[in-house]
């Protein structure tokens, strides 16, 4: 077992290094162990992953918090990783309710999550800007209480909500860094250079950008040369392996044939796995 402290340092230092790094999102202990056999060097829920899983819409306070992190509990012992939470809205729009989030998520050893200036209400979704602001600054705090670094990442999520409004956005990914966040990120950035828009308006702190949210045409390369710092995929993992399911479901029940078998990996590849 590594201790939570030293898997906090390993987080915080690949942040720091040279260069960028992928941080893919497991929605369960068994893809969070593959994801660890494939060689990825830390792993972040996602809470569509979990939704899906537990046949639930995202985005709507449909997964509690005790839910979401009974799940994050399951994939950090799945693994030695350093794994990070996706933490929502932090489960309540008070400040003091995201800060609680926090210090539950640290007690249950994650060394990350990610905040989001939402409420999950589909007809007002965005939390006004000063609230937004002070549930980082509530969450910062939280966080720097705690014996090791606990890596927060702060979300202004506009541009997946039917407002794309990127001067918008940008003025809040630069309070959230003036609150003390130690990473930020705007879901639904669609081109390099809104990117690059966002990197330059928050430097020196690193940027996450999601990938997979709709076609990407944009490499790690891309990605690395505008000075994006790390890359998550969202719930594109989980997505990509339940359409498997879903158009293999298809083809047996439509066409009577089987012929999604083809290229599968072995049983006992995945027993191996699981060691």
């Amino acid at each position: 077992m590594i201790s939570q402290q030293v898997l906090a340092q390993v987080f915080k230092t690949l942040h720091e290094r040279e260069g960028i790094f992928v941080i893919p999102n497991p929605w369960d202990a068994g893809s969070a162990k593959m994801l660890a056999a494939t060689g990825f060097e830390a792993l972040a829920t996602t809470s569509a992953g979990l939704a899906f899983s537990l046949g639930k819409r995202d985005g709507e306070n449909a997964v509690s918090r005790e839910e979401a992190l009974k799940n994050a509990q399951d994939i950090v012992n799945a693994t030695d990783l350093p794994v990070s939470a996706d933490l929502e809205n932090g489960y309540g729009l008070d400040p003091e309710t995201c800060a609680e989030t926090i210090l539950l998520a640290a007690g249950i050893g994650l060394v990350g999550g990610s905040i989001e200036d939402t409420t999950g209400h589909p007809e007002d979704p965005i939390i006004p800007f000063e609230l937004a602001v002070e549930r980082v600054k509530a969450a910062v705090k939280a966080a720097r209480s705690l014996p090791f670094h606990f890596t927060l990442t702060a979300r202004a999520e506009n541009l997946i909500h039917g407002r794309p409004d990127l001067k918008d956005t940008i003025r809040r990914l630069e309070a959230f860094a003036d609150a003390g966040a130690d990473v930020l990120f705007a879901p639904g950035l669609k081109t390099l250079e809104e990117i690059t828009a966002v990197v330059k308006a928050v430097a020196p702190r690193p940027v996450n950008v999601v990938a997979g949210l709709s076609q990407t045409t944009f490499t790690i390369s891309d990605l690395a040369a505008i000075g994006v710092k790390r890359v998550s995929l969202g719930s594109t993992l989980a997505r990509v392996a339940y359409s498997s399911f879903l158009h293999a479901a298809e083809e047996i029940h439509q066409q009577g044939s089987f012929s999604f078998t083809a290229g599968t990996v072995a049983y006992s590849a995945f027993n191996d796995l699981f060691k």
